[in-house]
């Protein structure tokens, strides 16, 4: 309280005023308010995306849950914008009582630099105490989190499978076909994610049908850029580019138009391969431009 009182007193009357008649912004029928404890830089960069933010997870928790959103007298949860500039990741959440009703405060001492995900949870922790009158800790919320939106639910999958493929290692009981079944999957159907691009690139590589007996009698592997070089020198590299074709289309379909007409593009790519098109020039200018339109899709 004594540090507060210091720094309110710093600022200028001017100043004082302008915080104390700033309204809060409002959403989701008054279940969340939010206060800009700030400057009036601060309070446009920072107040309303923080409420905007704050309501899509409390709209995605409603549509999780089954329920209609209901009308709030007074806010459920009630989070305060900051006025530090300095790199405070922290998101401080407290249980309060009003005439009664319990809610939750959230502050972000520094708005800009505020744990995003450390908020999604405080976040679900106020909607289920206004909404459900459920005081959850942070573990429970995230669970909870994760039941209901299907992107943060792909994400742990996809992180559970990068850890799986870089350390061989994994804090699931799942086994090694789960993991394989995963990168398979379609997790958000219509949607190319960053990690599900990866997989797809991570998959555009052409292997011998017997490892005893590598490409050309050295390549264990090859990038489809060395294929194209390679291929006068070992025509099965011609069958590994038709056999990748059906990989193609499992790892890549389903994604959206746009990685539709990316995967479309590979297997037009791997065909060409396949055929012996003679053109290595023609070959790399195709494949320069699939590589590009896959970097280039958003998620």
């Amino acid at each position: 309280m004594l540090l507060f009182a210091i720094l309110f007193l710093a600022l200028t009357r001017s100043e004082i005023i302008e915080r104390m008649r700033t309204p809060p912004v409002v959403m989701v029928q008054g279940l969340v308010a939010v206060y800009a404890d700030c400057d009036g830089a601060q309070r446009r960069e920072f107040q309303h995306p923080v409420a905007g933010f704050a309501a899509d997870v409390c709209r995605t928790l409603y549509a999780g849950s089954g329920m209609h959103e209901r009308k709030f007298e007074h806010p459920g949860i009630v989070i305060s914008v900051g006025d530090s500039r300095e790199a405070d990741t922290n998101v401080v959440s407290s249980v309060k009582l009003r005439e009664g009703e319990r809610y939750l405060k959230i502050t972000l001492p520094s708005p800009g630099y505020s744990d995003r995900e450390a908020l999604r949870v405080a976040v679900a922790r106020g909607f289920f105490l206004a909404v459900k009158g459920e005081d959850l800790d942070a573990l429970s919320a995230r669970r909870a989190l994760r039941e209901v939106d299907p992107r943060l639910r792909a994400g742990d999958q996809l992180n559970e499978l990068s850890l799986w493929q870089s350390q061989g290692v994994s804090d699931t009981d799942l086994d090694d076909e789960e993991f394989l079944k995963i990168m398979r999957t379609v997790h958000l159907p219509g949607v190319a994610l960053a990690a599900e691009k990866r997989i797809f690139a991570s998959r555009m590589y052409l292997y011998p049908d017997h490892f005893r007996w590598p490409f050309a009698g050295k390549y264990e592997s090859l990038s489809l850029r060395d294929a194209i070089r390679v291929r006068h020198r070992d025509p099965r590299v011609r069958l590994a580019a038709f056999n990748k074709i059906t990989e193609t289309v499992t790892f890549g379909g389903g994604h959206g138009e746009a990685m539709d007409e990316v995967v479309a593009g590979y297997c037009g790519f791997l065909t060409a391969l396949a055929k012996g098109v003679d053109n290595d020039a023609e070959l790399f200018a195709a494949l320069d431009e699939l590589e590009k339109r896959l970097k280039g899709l958003e998620q």
